[in-house]
Protein backbone atom coordinates (compact mmCIF):
# COMPACT_ATOMS: atom_id res chain seq x y z
CA UNK A 1 0.00 0.00 0.00
CA UNK A 2 1.18 3.49 -0.80
CA UNK A 3 1.47 5.28 2.57
CA UNK A 4 2.16 8.67 0.97
CA UNK A 5 -1.48 8.77 -0.13
CA UNK A 6 -2.60 8.79 3.51
CA UNK A 7 -0.79 12.09 4.07
CA UNK A 8 -3.36 13.82 1.83
CA UNK A 9 -6.46 12.38 3.52
CA UNK A 10 -7.00 15.30 5.96
CA UNK A 11 -6.77 17.81 3.10
CA UNK A 12 -9.28 15.81 1.07
CA UNK A 13 -11.66 15.66 4.03
CA UNK A 14 -11.42 19.45 4.49
CA UNK A 15 -12.17 19.94 0.79
CA UNK A 16 -15.15 17.59 1.03
CA UNK A 17 -16.46 19.39 4.12
CA UNK A 18 -16.07 22.79 2.46
CA UNK A 19 -17.85 21.59 -0.68
CA UNK A 20 -20.70 20.17 1.38
CA UNK A 21 -21.05 23.42 3.33
CA UNK A 22 -21.10 25.50 0.14
CA UNK A 23 -23.78 23.26 -1.39
CA UNK A 24 -25.94 23.42 1.75
CA UNK A 25 -25.71 27.20 1.85
CA UNK A 26 -26.56 27.41 -1.85
CA UNK A 27 -29.65 25.22 -1.43
CA UNK A 28 -30.73 27.21 1.63
CA UNK A 29 -30.35 30.44 -0.34
CA UNK A 30 -32.46 29.09 -3.18
CA UNK A 31 -35.18 27.98 -0.77
CA UNK A 32 -35.21 31.41 0.89
CA UNK A 33 -35.49 33.10 -2.51
CA UNK A 34 -38.35 30.81 -3.53
CA UNK A 35 -40.19 31.43 -0.26
CA UNK A 36 -39.79 35.19 -0.55
CA UNK A 37 -41.07 35.25 -4.13
CA UNK A 38 -44.00 32.98 -3.22
CA UNK A 39 -44.93 35.22 -0.28
CA UNK A 40 -44.83 38.29 -2.53
CA UNK A 41 -47.06 36.54 -5.04
CA UNK A 42 -49.54 35.56 -2.31
CA UNK A 43 -49.62 39.10 -0.92
CA UNK A 44 -50.29 40.53 -4.38
CA UNK A 45 -53.08 38.00 -4.87
CA UNK A 46 -54.56 38.84 -1.46
CA UNK A 47 -54.43 42.56 -2.23
CA UNK A 48 -56.12 41.98 -5.59
CA UNK A 49 -58.90 39.98 -3.92
CA UNK A 50 -59.51 42.68 -1.32
CA UNK A 51 -59.74 45.31 -4.06
CA UNK A 52 -62.31 43.19 -5.91
CA UNK A 53 -64.41 42.86 -2.73
CA UNK A 54 -64.44 46.64 -2.28
CA UNK A 55 -65.76 47.18 -5.81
Amino acid sequence: MNWKVLEHVPLLLYILAAKTLILCLAFAGVKMYQRKSLEAKLQADKKQRSEKKEN
